[in-house]
């Protein structure tokens, strides 16, 4: 693992180039070359919206058809065998605390809320708490709990909710606002949505919703329930909003909620991204070609025949009254990039909850979704900059766009930008005074000397940290570091103040720590080998980090050790980082949903704990009881010491509840397993799909109160 500390890092202006391609895709399919000015355009109109998403699905759906036909990738080194096309070769890789809101009566000195990578702006989940009260989204159905005195938790109510329930927020003013996804709920919706380069269409039926067959799977809408919850025990729906796209993220900061909505492409239900089979066409290659060319010039009439409330169906709003309100789009809120992106929608919708009746703001950009952070007064949006095949001389490239949010109900574009590199999630994105922090990993692609018939080249990469500032309505680079790490990747990344941390991975390598106090002279300061690699790290005070990852066997091979690890790092000295403590979590199959979900790792500052859901298998199975009598799910809970290190205290268990739920199977409806926490003064509370369970903490493995969800039907 290497660990890098980076200071404060600004002024230096360095220029960005990419390599030319080598290859040229037929029919004029080039690889498209990296935009290195930026910037979003508004539509004069909404002919000119129309015509720009005609012409862009006309070319996508162009490019995933040319690919079919006979011969294409023999171009690049692949061909064909009886008529079925063969892709590429596959590319070869080198190597927080809560608001308490008021529920009235007592209320815990101490506790925890939602994980929130920013102070201040609150992010959605499925679990939402104020120390009084836990609000949990399992199933189709909100479960509101009196959570407090512990001894006396109780389900106070449940909620029936339209579609499936993703996450939610709450404020302090007693407004819980649902986020779920819904299918055909708005006027002029077509049947189909989806497609997309490489896929065909998804029907959407009236359906009852069991296995894939609903969801996130067929969700084309998303709709956002506002609930009264000052009353916990008749919670009360006071406001809907129906809108199209399908739900990524939310934040909230104040009495301001901004959802980032990603909406797949409508294709018109006659556009079809195959020939129909008949064995005589798929011998003949001659004919399979004119066949494609001609569903080319179908597909591409009946995408021009499409009206633009058929591409963006308008939204609703629904009031406490029942009065359905259309929300139709505004071609004025819509952006277009000068840079190449897949065909999509992407929203930034703006409810100010104070303003209920007022529409909520959207800023819409006709381009793909990616990662997404938010400060208290920024929003950025990153995406890659997609190339139509491999070849050497490629780099890979993120596309920036930055948000104003301090105007309520809107948010404002400030700017666009470019970067080398990809960051590994939305903690590689932090804003400090105004400044951009990037860490991101640079992927290049090099001819490979010794098959010179790999067209595609090899990967080698390296990473790096970049600044962006605003200047003249662009995101430029206002400077970067070294490249580290050569041939690893970046695993996890964290900035706290004028500092950074950011781990690379490639079994067992040096913790690097790097001083950028003077941003023209970035250096390396201190080094420190550290086997495995954290996948989340978390300040502790203002000179450690408590970090969660992977223990491997340094000596590497297929059966080394592997485990869970929490790490306790003291970044004090610059010069000489140290890994003060250790603690292997499980064995082998151990897995823990913090590892790639920041909100299920929970730190309770006021009492030196940490919480994180472990699941695993206590023996091998060969029946479906068998199964359920090895699994293993529980809450673990640690003490965090800066002197003494890191100790187990206990683990509160849950798998008793799954055994008795006898469900046939489990899909992404409900998880198997804890999945969140809260703790409150002396208690510690675990969280599944099954229930809610509350202990004390010097003594877990006996619940004070568990309280069940009656299983939901779909």
């Amino acid at each position: 693992m290497r660990l890098r500390l980076f200071g404060t890092v600004g002024l230096t202006l360095l220029a960005v180039g990419c390599g030319d391609g080598g290859n040229k895709a037929p029919d004029g399919l080039d690889n498209e070359p990296v935009q290195q000015s930026l910037k979003l355009e508004t539509f004069n109109d909404c002919a000119a919206l129309e015509r720009y998403i005609e012409d862009t699905a006309t070319k996508q759906m162009r490019a995933n058809l040319e690919q079919q036909k006979p011969g294409y990738w023999e171009r690049f080194g692949r061909g064909t065998r009886g008529g079925v096309v063969f892709g590429p070769m596959p590319t070869e890789d080198s190597a927080g605390g809560g608001e308490n809101a008021g529920a009235g009566g007592q209320a815990p000195k101490d506790s925890t809320g939602t994980n929130n990578q920013v102070e201040g702006v609150h992010e959605s989940d499925f679990v939402q708490n104020d120390g009084t009260r836990i609000f949990v989204l399992s199933g189709n159905r909100l479960y509101a709990h009196r959570s407090w005195p512990a001894e006396q938790l109780t389900l106070a109510a449940t909620l029936e909710v339209e579609g499936w329930p993703r996450e939610m927020l709450l404020d302090a003013r007693d407004r819980l606002v649902i986020v779920s996804q819904v299918a055909r709920s708005l006027p002029g919706t077509p049947a189909k949505v989806g497609g997309g380069a490489g896929g065909g269409m998804m029907p959407v039926a009236d359906m009852a919703c069991y296995g894939f067959s609903c969801g996130y799977y067929n969700a084309d809408s998303t709709k956002v329930t506002t609930v009264d919850v000052s009353d916990v025990a008749h919670p009360t729906v006071v406001d809907q909003v129906y809108l199209p796209g399908v739900f990524t993220q939310a934040r909230r900061v104040d009495s301001n909620v901004r959802l980032v909505l990603s909406d797949a492409f409508r294709w018109p239900e006659d556009v079809k991204f195959w020939v129909e089979y008949s064995e005589d066409l798929y011998k003949d290659e001659g004919k399979l070609t004119k066949a494609i060319d001609a569903l080319i010039d179908q597909n591409a009439k009946r995408i021009r025949a499409n009206t633009l409330d058929q591409w963006l169906p308008a939204g609703k709003h629904v009031d406490a009254a029942g009065v359905e309100t259309a929300l139709p789009t505004s071609c004025g809120d819509f952006y277009r990039s000068n840079a190449p992106s897949s065909l999509g929608f992407v929203t930034v919708a703006s409810l100010d909850l104070d303003a209920r009746t007022a529409a909520p703001g959207r800023t819409s950009l006709v381009a793909e979704p990616g990662t997404v952070y938010a400060s208290r007064e920024s929003l950025y949006l990153a995406h890659p900059h997609s190339w139509w095949w491999p070849e050497p001389g490629q780099k890979d490239f993120t596309y920036l766009h930055k948000f104003d949010l301090r105007q309520p109900g809107r948010a404002v574009y400030a700017g666009s930008g470019t970067v080398e590199g990809t960051p590994v999630n939305q903690f590689a994105l932090d804003e400090y005074e105004g400044v951009l922090r990037l860490a991101t990993t640079v992927t290049t692609r090099i001819p490979e000397p010794e098959h010179e018939d790999w067209w595609w080249g090899r990967t080698t990469t390296s990473s790096r940290v970049t600044t962006l500032g605003v200047k003249d309505g662009r995101l430029t680079e206002l400077g970067r570091s070294e490249d580290l790490a050569e041939g690893e990747r970046i695993f996890s990344a964290r900035f706290v103040g004028p500092r950074g941390y950011v781990v690379t991975f490639l079994q067992v390598d040096p913790l690097f720590t790097f001083d950028l106090s003077d941003p023209a002279h970035p250096r390396k300061v201190g080094e420190l080998k550290v086997p495995g690699f954290s996948t989340y790290m978390h300040p502790v005070g203002d000179h450690h980090l408590l970090t969660l990852g992977v223990h491997t066997d340094p000596n590497g091979g297929c059966c080394g050790t592997r485990a869970l690890k929490l790490s306790l790092f003291d970044v004090s000295d610059l010069a000489n980082p140290k890994e003060t403590a250790t603690q292997l979590v499980g064995e082998a199959y151990g897995w823990s949903e913090a590892l790639y979900e920041h909100k299920a790792f929970n730190y309770f500052a006021a009492k030196g704990l940490v919480a994180i859901p472990f699941t695993d298998y206590s023996k091998y199975y060969t029946t479906y009881d068998d199964y359920w009598q090895g699994f293993r799910t529980e809450l673990r809970v640690f003490r965090v010491d800066l002197a003494a290190g890191i100790s187990p205290v206990g683990a509160v268990p849950m798998s008793d509840l799954f055994k008795t739920t006898n469900l046939p199977q489990w899909s992404y409806y409900y998880a198997p397993e804890v999945r969140r926490s809260v703790m409150a003064d002396d208690y510690v509370y675990a969280i599944s799909d099954a229930g809610v369970r509350v202990s004390k903490v010097d003594s877990l493995q006996t619940p004070l109160v568990t309280v069940p969800f009656p299983v939901s039907t779909p």
